[in-house]
């Protein structure tokens, strides 16, 4: 546990994890828990974030609202609400704009840990940082999050799957590696020198042939701060087209999904969804 919380809210996190693990529904621990079990670092948080695949986030509604409690779908793009009282469990889906997207691979890949005295699993560290790359907004910077999780990880973390998982994505993980080597310039080398040879290189590639027609990106990263470029200059809101397309294979999930990739409990709860 980060630090002391509220006894209730405490008991509605345990509560809800022995739930799932004995209904075996597959999903991994992020947010506070997770960032403690790679660093160390104690902080106090006000939710417990569960990632889960859109699928496995209907089932896993349905089964907790039959078990009395308050649950609904705040943006059916990324993230849904389990409640008691006041306190509260975030259900995540992937990212906002809808262009992080949480696989299977992610549940399969997370590490064992103890949470609030349960034991269950966290988001293995490449996936962390793929799940906070995009978060950088005015009300909350996940930078450091970044930088702490590579410096604390290091030599372990799994580059070449961070890669995979950024995919076209990858200027966002190189800001995020050059705000590490400022803040840890002795440390360079925790990036390996081909990982930083590759992202340069690709970088000098879009430097010295720019795309004149390339999209403006710029509402992926925070709808508010670049709302302006939307509203008044006329450049086109990719972060509409993004969660459009999100929204569109989501209900194609929901039409088509199959259950058996799910052991038999969480299987039944989908199907019931």
């Amino acid at each position: 546990m980060p630090m002391d919380i509220p006894e209730k809210q405490s008991t509605l996190f345990r509560d809800v994890l022995l739930l799932l693990e004995e209904e075996q529904f597959p999903y991994a621990v992020s947010g506070a828990f997770a960032l403690r079990q790679h660093t160390g670092i104690c902080r106090f948080t006000k939710d417990l974030d569960l990632f889960m695949t859109a699928p496995t986030s209907r089932g896993m509604l349905s089964f907790l609202e039959q078990q009395g409690f308050t649950c609904e779908v705040r943006d059916p793009v990324w993230l849904s609400k389990v409640h008691k009282g006041e306190f509260f469990i975030d259900l995540i889906t992937g990212m906002s704009n809808g262009v992080v997207v949480v696989e299977d691979s992610w549940i399969e890949r997370a590490r064992p840990a103890i949470v609030h005295g349960v034991r269950t699993r966290v988001l293995a560290p490449e996936e962390l940082v793929a799940s906070k790359i995009f978060v950088a907004k005015r009300e909350r910077f996940d930078g450091a999050d970044i930088a702490h999780i590579i410096y604390a990880t290091y030599p372990s973390f799994d580059w070449d799957k961070e890669l995979q998982l950024v995919g076209e994505h990858w200027e966002m993980l190189l800001w995020s590696l050059l705000l590490f080597r400022y803040v840890y310039p002795a440390q360079t080398h925790y990036v390996p020198a081909r990982v930083w040879n590759d992202l340069l290189g690709r970088l000098q590639s879009q430097i010295a042939k720019p795309d004149p027609h390339a999209n403006f990106r710029g509402s992926l990263v925070d709808d508010n701060m670049f709302a302006i470029d939307v509203n008044e200059w006329g450049l086109a809101n990719l972060l509409e087209q993004t969660r459009s397309r999100r929204m569109e294979e989501i209900e194609r999930l929901a039409e088509s999904s199959v259950a058996h990739d799910l052991p038999q409990n969480a299987r039944r709860h989908r199907q019931s969804a």
